[in-house]
């Protein structure tokens, strides 16, 4: 079988609210935030980065609209593992037969996605962005 080219692997912190998180990775640790998504008069989504390392919060509010699918089956996990790939056709191959747990979609931010269950439970998204 032929190997997945697998490009980077980025947590998602699952949280009610992000802003009480910022300072402690922002103004402490100096990481980054290159990217948000509002949700009202809060934020739904962060990535925030500090060199080679990467983390992505998201609010369990924002998880319910975007991906209803990962939502249905989403326990108050905590984390969810966002796994970047160079091929995602090659991917859904070579993970015939495991539980998709959010069906392929194409994004706004310019990814295809697809969501599976791994055999420990935990949630793992891989994309494959747009180059």
């Amino acid at each position: 079988m032929n190997a997945v080219q697998i490009r980077k692997s980025t947590p998602v912190l699952i949280v009610e609210a992000i802003e009480p998180s910022l300072p402690f990775w922002q103004e402490r640790l100096g990481f980054a935030r290159p990217v948000e998504v509002p949700d009202g008069a809060s934020l739904g989504f962060v990535i925030l980065r500090h060199g080679e390392v990467e983390l992505m919060y998201q609010t369990r509010a924002l998880l319910r609209r975007d991906s209803a699918a990962h939502a249905a089956h989403h326990h108050d996990d905590k984390t969810l593992l966002y796994v970047e790939v160079d091929d995602i056709d090659a991917l859904a191959r070579a993970l015939a037969g495991f539980e998709i747990v959010m069906p392929r979609r194409e994004t706004f931010y310019g990814a295809t996605e697809i969501g599976y269950r791994e055999p420990g439970g935990h949630f793992v998204t891989f994309a494959q962005f747009r180059r």
